[in-house]
């Protein structure tokens, strides 16, 4: 079988992007839409990888000329797609780790215009102990500064050689984070005011929400993938079609210049205020499988998929979405509902096996996030609870009653049993209080789950009681039916 290097050959061109990260994601969201852009004449941009930790190493990279593919499979616009494209925006790699050298001399290049980062959420930490002198500094945050240092210095200070920065770290505020870590280390380092002043004016550090799934490797299926391909792809990297990357700045027409990704037609949106695309995800996307997993499992659903096409689990999670979510979104309302019904066939995706356990991971603490505020919005603008959403929590109170095993907190469903992971605090709760009768009022009442004493809300404690005697009494499934009457 051919290798992909046969395949192509990239075009050469500057390297305007560096980019902390090699992993599975950044190369099928920003790399991709880096290739496409470069495809359509909007930019000519090449981009360079740092290696951000010293694990691990660049040969399949350099191996394979830094070429690899992405292949997006899922539903989109009714249809079932499964596309493939050779991304050929990667030119570089380094590892700073064994040659510091080469990642000053990426900070020296004159064309680099951005630096992009994802080093998971624990990545944009203030360290205290990260050294200067180090080769390289520890944390991310410090390799940026060093980065930043060494091309401040390298051109005298011109404000026209700072960059734009934009870290993906699914964290919230993660641009003013980074700039904040950026500007302590700077003081600790004894950098000088002119740095500090060069940062501030000269580098656009910006927040952004980015969203697609991206498996990865396809372990498993790798070879079937490339009998279809064609050849041989030891990168290859599987998401699914939807994507959308969400970039706040103070001046989002300059981050635009800068990074027209958007004159391409891709899925970028520029704005001085993320807040309201931040809420449709996590209301909307993370909302809905929060309000429908646990309630979904109990009724003898495993993965996602499935849900979408049992009716009436499918019917009560379009009426929470449709009639009770949605309403509550700040954005215009054909907006909200274009992203819905994405949301849906995402939810639907014929490739992706998303376990409804998996889900339930922590679901305490994503109700409050992710269903509560739709719940108190609902409340406010119609004067009563909305009826799905307030069943979900007694749903969640269901799923949550279990027993301490020798295997560790277990519930049990048709009589075999499921792990419930959570806070220990959580469990703690459920362990003890699991039979009392008073279960549903004095978890309400856990201001410190919740953020606020729930049973304050009128009606609430009363009707989620209610409904879970029915789950006690019919099932789950059967439950549903009555919610939905």
């Amino acid at each position: 079988m051919k290798q992909i290097q046969e395949m192509t050959k990239r075009v050469e061109r500057p390297i305007r992007i560096a980019q902390f990260g090699e992993g599975n994601f950044l190369r099928a969201f920003v790399d991709w839409m880096v290739d496409i852009a470069n495809e359509k004449g909007v930019m000519d941009s090449a981009v360079a990888l740092i290696k951000p930790i010293a694990a691990g190493d660049l040969e399949r990279f350099r191996h394979q000329d830094y070429l690899y593919t992405v292949v997006l499979r899922g539903r989109e616009n009714g249809n079932t797609i499964e596309d493939g494209r050779i991304v050929t925006a990667v030119q570089d790699a380094v590892d700073p780790y064994t040659d510091f050298e080469a990642f000053l001399k990426l900070a020296r290049l004159e064309s680099v215009e951005t630096i992009i980062s994802n080093t998971t959420e624990a990545g944009i930490v203030y360290d205290e102990n990260d050294r200067f002198e180090a080769a390289p500094p520890a944390s991310y945050p410090g390799k940026l500064t060093r980065f930043l240092y060494e091309r401040f210095q390298t051109f005298g200070g011109d404000p026209d050689k700072g960059v734009l920065i934009l870290p993906v770290e699914l964290i919230e505020n993660n641009g003013g984070k980074l700039k904040e870590c950026v500007r302590k280390l700077s003081e600790r380092w004894q950098l000088g005011e002119d740095f500090l002043a060069w940062t501030e004016k000269s580098c656009l550090f910006c927040s952004t929400l980015v969203d697609r799934i991206v498996t990865g490797y396809p372990r498993g299926e790798a070879e079937k993938i490339w009998e279809k391909l064609g050849y041989q792809d030891e990168l290859l990297d599987v998401g699914e079609p939807f994507a959308l990357w969400v970039i706040e700045s103070a001046d989002p027409e300059e981050t635009k210049r800068r990074f027209p990704l958007d004159q391409a037609g891709l899925p970028v949106i520029f704005t001085n205020n993320q807040k309201p695309y931040r809420e449709r995800k996590v209301r909307i996307l993370n909302g809905a499988h929060t309000a429908m997993v646990p309630g979904a499992f109990l009724a003898g659903q495993d993965i996602v998929r499935d849900c979408m096409h049992e009716p009436t689990i499918r019917k009560f999670l379009d009426r929470a979405v449709y009639e009770e979510i949605l309403p509550t979104v700040q954005l215009p309302e054909e907006e909200v509902r274009a992203f819905a019904a994405s949301v849906m066939e995402r939810f639907d995706n014929p490739f992706i096996d998303h376990a409804l356990l998996s889900i339930c991971l922590n679901s305490v603490s994503k109700w409050k996030a992710r269903v509560l505020p739709s719940l108190l919005d609902s409340l406010a603008a119609t004067g009563k609870l909305p009826q799905c959403l307030t069943f979900s929590f007694a749903a969640l109170v269901a799923f949550y009653c279990g027993t301490l095993t020798e295997n560790g907190f277990c519930g049990t469903r048709n009589g075999v049993p499921y792990p419930i992971k959570d806070d220990q605090a959580v469990i703690d709760f459920f362990s003890e209080n699991a039979a009392n009768p008073e279960l549903v009022r004095l978890l309400a009442a856990r201001s410190d789950f919740w953020g606020q004493d729930l049973t304050e809300i009128p009606g609430f404690v009363e009707t989620v009681g209610h409904w879970f005697g029915v789950i006690r009494e019919k099932g789950m499934y059967r439950a549903f039916q009555d919610v939905l009457q």
